[in-house]
């Protein structure tokens, strides 16, 4: 779960990193009050959860209170890249000696938080990771220790930042490794990390990814969910604790764990086929979450056959039958669905579909090849 500027902001504040004054408007006549308290020249940060705002025209600065009005009522109600714009963050203006970059993210090879640090803030970092490798340090975190000052120092070090930053940058970093730690934060980034022109280091920016996984321990987090950041379907998904992704292919996906439905979709894409989701419905699962699964694929336009692959251990082969006959009942859908049961309960389900003429395989291969084949024969 991503979190607004203003939402990550927040946090950085109360953890003592230090960012630009202001504060969020709904309406212009806010965002005005907000300029005429914080006086000089202010920026107006359209609050999207989208990169790339300052070249789509989502942050614009306004030298006075009316401009700041007039500005905010243009962003205000508009959409930036396809997203609505319902908020924006009315901040003090700050004049930038250099930009620098900073984060925290999670290594997954590594398994462990990783420092990356850059002395080219302020842009794409996969760009200059791609272009300027060199301008990029990448320091592993051991969680049992933490981040260390000899590790902050030798990033210092290494891209070359004034020794009278390193104790500033010091306390910034290891607020930002204890708040991505105890935030359950995937990624925590500044970007960019800016030297003002009176040679102090702020937060211009501020991006927290939350830990899906991880919400249940961060309910206050949690609540800061954005609507618009989803689909109605993957609110639904989420709601009913099924892990959805829409994808652009023509077979839609039901599957009973991640590493099941990571093999479902390669066998689809052997024989030629393309999935159009991947879709896990989880362990355990009875009827009521099979039926709203399969409801959540049908609804997808572009599907043209569905492959449902369940291995019954402690998920009844029986209970996901009955739930995609409850499912075809209600939804009435006539694409074809094959459906490949292995375990516990395998025979009594199998049992089930074949009365309701529903075509069932008895491997991985045989239930791809023939969804390949339907979802073919549908498009022709």
């Amino acid at each position: 779960m991503n979190l607004h500027e203003y939402q990550a902001k927040r946090l950085f504040a109360a953890a003592g990193i230090p960012v630009p004054e202001g504060d969020t408007a709904a309406t212009a006549h806010e965002a005005e009050a907000i300029a005429s308290r914080l006086g000089g020249r202010v920026a107006i940060k359209a609050q999207v959860l989208t990169g790339g705002r300052g070249k789509a025209g989502g942050i614009v600065l306004a030298d006075t209170p009316a401009e700041a009005r007039t500005k905010a009522s243009r962003l205000l109600g508009a959409e930036l890249k396809g997203l609505p714009v319902r908020r924006v963050l009315v901040e003090r203006a700050i004049e930038i000696a250099d930009e620098l970059y900073a984060a925290f993210a999670v290594d997954r090879r590594a398994g462990r938080m990783a420092l990356i640090i850059s002395s080219k803030g302020g842009v794409d970092i996969e760009e200059t990771a791609r272009t300027e490798p060199e301008a990029i340090r990448r320091i592993i975190v051991d969680p049992f220790l933490g981040l260390r000052p000899y590790q902050v120092t030798a990033a210092c070090a290494g891209i070359g930042l004034g020794r009278p930053l390193w104790p500033s940058m010091q306390h910034i970093l290891g607020a930002l490794y204890g708040l991505a730690r105890d935030r359950d934060a995937t990624l925590a980034e500044i970007n960019p990390l800016v030297v003002t022109a009176d040679s102090q280091l702020l937060a211009l920016d501020a991006k927290m990814t939350i830990d899906d996984s991880a919400l249940f321990r961060q309910p206050e987090l949690s609540a800061l969910r954005d609507p618009d950041a989803e689909t109605p379907v993957e609110r639904q998904a989420r709601e009913a604790g099924i892990s959805y992704v829409r994808l652009a292919g023509r077979i839609g996906c039901m599957v009973n764990g991640a590493g099941l439905a990571m093999a479902t979709m390669d066998v689809i894409k052997l024989f030629g086929g393309e999935p159009a989701n991947f879709l896990d419905i989880g362990g355990g699962a009875r009827a009521d979450r099979v039926e709203r699964a399969l409801r959540i694929i049908l609804s997808d336009a572009n599907v043209a056959a569905v492959l449902i692959n369940i291995f019954g251990g402690i998920t009844r082969c029986d209970e996901v039958a009955r739930g995609i006959l409850a499912a075809l009942e209600q939804v009435g859908a006539a694409l074809p669905i094959v459906v490949r049961l292995v375990g516990t309960n395998e025979a009594e389900g199998r049992d089930l579909l074949d009365r309701a003429r529903i075509t069932t395989a008895r491997t991985l291969t045989e239930g791809a090849r023939l969804a390949v084949a339907s979802a073919m024969d549908g498009a022709g």
